[in-house]
């Protein structure tokens, strides 16, 4: 029987969003080398479910009240051990931390956590409780140096900003520029702006679709598309509705095929408000498009002068900037190019040889029991 280090997951839900998908990312890298084990609370949040188990992952819903989280993770962990035990959720974080020291030192898993979001995005009892806590972790990785910045109680040297990758060569293999242009019905000389998000408060759709209506008038070739899924989608339809835009701006709702999508752009966008670091920012960087989005979170490392940048909530200078992107080619150009070669910054692989030193460390440590499968 081959040893391998053995790894649980837990997050909140298994949806479309950022942190889902750099976790499918890293079970997709290391397939075949780490037994993944995935556990997640929200059943209508299951989007990700069948392409993690294609990948040979176990995964589960954990059917538990919050009165009653501890215990039933706790039990858990008992009945099917692992090396590491990673949080990939701030609600979650507290009550797996607490859940692993009720287990004797001897079969105690390693408590990893990634802070994929700045803090104060957070509940306030969200971010009590992981104050309290955070120190029981044995590792904490932040998506970026903003996010590691707003992190409160940790000890010296247990935050680690690892930024995050994604498989730069299958998003390329997704492109399909003609095809996904043909869809939208994009013309010729049409300036496509994607976006990519959460309908969430946090994303600021309103303040996007204003921006577009400004930028429109001033750039008729200019469209917009938005894809992505989220409470606010009734919202979001009845302010395209109500910005007479037209097909100017389309709402694609939830889609499997983000690269091709984006494949069809001529640039990316964020409105947000909070961000930590998208990936579907990435995924534009790996197919070269020019960003114009608001200073938020980890966007501004990441984008140096890929893009322009504005600040969060200016609705004025987000339609002047999709206005020069449109009307000024060198400034398309140089942004392209820098976009492009900023995507090497976000490969998978090297991300993963990074929580895979990080694995190491904690389980070096003796802070966990090794598992077998």
């Amino acid at each position: 029987m081959t040893t391998r280090r053995s790894v649980r997951h837990l997050i909140k839900g298994l949806g479309p969003g950022g942190a889902e998908r750099l976790l499918l990312n890293q079970v997709r890298a290391e397939r075949g080398r780490v037994h993944h084990r995935v556990t997640y609370l929200i059943a209508e949040k299951s989007h990700l479910v069948a392409d993690l188990e294609a990948l040979d992952a176990d995964v589960q819903r954990l059917d538990a009240s919050t009165l009653a989280l501890t215990g039933r993770l706790r039990q858990l962990f008992i009945e099917e051990p692992t090396d590491i035990v990673h949080v990939h959720s701030p609600a979650l974080a507290a009550a797996a931390r607490m859940a692993s020291r009720t287990i004797p030192a001897a079969h105690r898993p390693a408590m990893v956590g990634t802070e994929h979001n700045r803090w104060p995005r957070h509940h306030r009892l969200t971010r009590l409780a992981n104050r309290l806590t955070i120190r029981l972790e044995a590792a904490t990785i932040a998506v970026s140096a903003d996010v590691a910045s707003t992190i409160r109680g940790a000890r010296l040297g247990q935050v680690r900003t690892v930024v995050h990758g994604i498989d730069l060569a299958g998003v390329r293999q997704g492109a399909d520029r003609a095809g996904a242009r043909a869809e939208l019905g994009a013309a010729v000389d049409d300036y496509v702006v994607v976006c990519v998000a959460n309908l969430r408060r946090e994303k600021a759709i309103d303040e996007l679709i204003h921006a577009a209506q400004r930028a429109i008038a001033d750039a008729p070739r200019l469209r917009f598309v938005l894809v992505g899924q989220g409470p606010l989608a009734d919202d979001v339809d009845r302010w395209i509705t109500e910005a007479d835009l037209g097909d100017r701006f389309l709402a694609l709702g939830y889609r499997t095929d983000v690269a091709r999508i984006l494949s069809g752009a001529d640039a990316f966008t964020l409105s947000s408000h909070h961000e930590g670091l998208p990936v579907a920012l990435m995924e534009a960087f790996a197919l070269g498009l020019p960003v114009a989005a608001t200073r938020a979170g980890g966007v501004p490392d990441a984008v140096g002068a890929a893009g322009i940048l504005v600040a969060v909530g200016d609705v004025t200078a987000l339609s002047e900037a999709y206005v020069r992107l449109s009307t000024e080619p060198d400034l398309h150009e140089r942004c392209q190019t820098e976009a492009a070669n900023r995507a090497e910054g976000f490969s998978v692989d090297r991300a993963i040889a990074e929580i895979g030193d990080i694995y190491e460390a904690v389980t070096s440590a003796g802070d966990a029991p090794r598992a077998t499968s």
